[in-house]
């Protein structure tokens, strides 16, 4: 499992942070597990957030960058692409990828990365962070997203 490693995270004090988190729709189960771990930890740092649905992980990046250019200190991108027998995988994954890249380089402004890249379910399950999941990925999402801003921050001081 990828989480072996993870570093031991402390609460952070964020209550002067905007977050918007943007989660698809796609695989509910799996992304409500994401959402539920990113909306602990965003509550325990005190920042200010909001959730925005989208339709799948590909309109993932223009959602970012438009919560971002509205004021938002950070985005948490959350999504689940799961592989099937065509390449629609290997295009989804790509765009929204390097989409969310993209969005936090022109932004200068953190994008926490959420999206599951799966061969099937059962590693999303794994990793969603519901009862019996080895990793939360929405939380991790969330806590990089935070850390990040306010590295960020304190660079511009």
């Amino acid at each position: 499992m990828s989480g072996h490693g993870a570093p031991d995270r402390q609460r952070i004090d964020a209550g002067d942070l905007k977050v918007v988190v943007v989660a698809g729709e796609w695989h509910d189960v799996i992304t409500d597990g994401l959402i539920a771990g990113a909306e602990r930890v965003l509550e325990e740092s005190g920042a200010a957030w909001r959730l925005v649905r989208v339709p799948g992980s590909f309109e993932l990046p223009v959602v970012a960058k438009a919560a971002l250019d509205a004021g938002a200190d950070a985005v948490v991108a959350l999504g689940v692409i799961i592989r099937g027998g065509t390449p629609h995988f290997d295009f989804v994954s790509a765009a929204a990828t390097d989409g969310l890249t993209r969005v936090a380089l022109d932004t200068g402004k953190p994008v926490g990365f959420g999206v599951l890249t799966l061969d099937d379910e059962a590693q999303g399950i794994d990793r969603a962070g519901l009862p019996g999941s080895k990793e939360d990925k929405g939380a991790e999402a969330a806590d990089a997203a935070l850390r990040t801003a306010l590295t960020l921050r304190s660079l511009r001081d």
